[in-house]
């Protein structure tokens, strides 16, 4: 991660926080081959020309994960700087699919409570956790990051 502002456009990306019955939450290793393979982070990916953050996340989640959303609730947004972009992260809950999760792209999925027990967690992940941990009123280290 890097502190440059301001230079670069950000690119928007969707990002689902799918959250079971039991209040877990999904989270997916970054395939070999991506920038960051095998850091930990919250399904999805960038929006295409003209699309909505929504209609991206559907397309996204079916795409890397088989599965069809249901309703997808705007929670929050954040940018980050990382050396190979900027994003501007979309994050919503999910708490409704349909079909069998198929990992398309060769990652791994675990579905997760704070502390997360996978690592490395992307940086642009973190940010969620502390999210969870204000909701939830948890207190202390919502990762194993160094």
């Amino acid at each position: 991660m890097t502190a440059l502002a301001g230079e670069r456009r950000p690119v928007d990306v969707a990002v689902g926080v799918l959250i079971d019955r039991e209040g877990r939450f999904l989270l997916t290793s970054r395939p070999e081959g991506k920038v960051y393979a095998g850091y930990w982070e919250f399904p999805g990916g960038k929006l295409e020309q003209g699309e909505s953050v929504e209609t991206a996340l559907r397309r996204e989640l079916h795409e890397e994960l088989g599965i069809t959303i249901g309703a997808a609730e705007p929670w929050n947004v954040t940018l980050m700087d990382y050396a190979h972009a900027r994003v501007r992260l979309h994050f919503c809950k999910v708490r409704e699919w349909q079909g069998a999760f198929e990992m398309k792209e060769g990652q791994a999925m675990a579905w997760q409570t704070l502390p997360v027990q996978v690592a490395p967690v992307l940086p642009g992940t973190l940010p969620v956790l502390d999210w969870f941990a204000a909701e939830q009123g948890f207190a202390g280290a919502t990762n194993s990051n160094p």
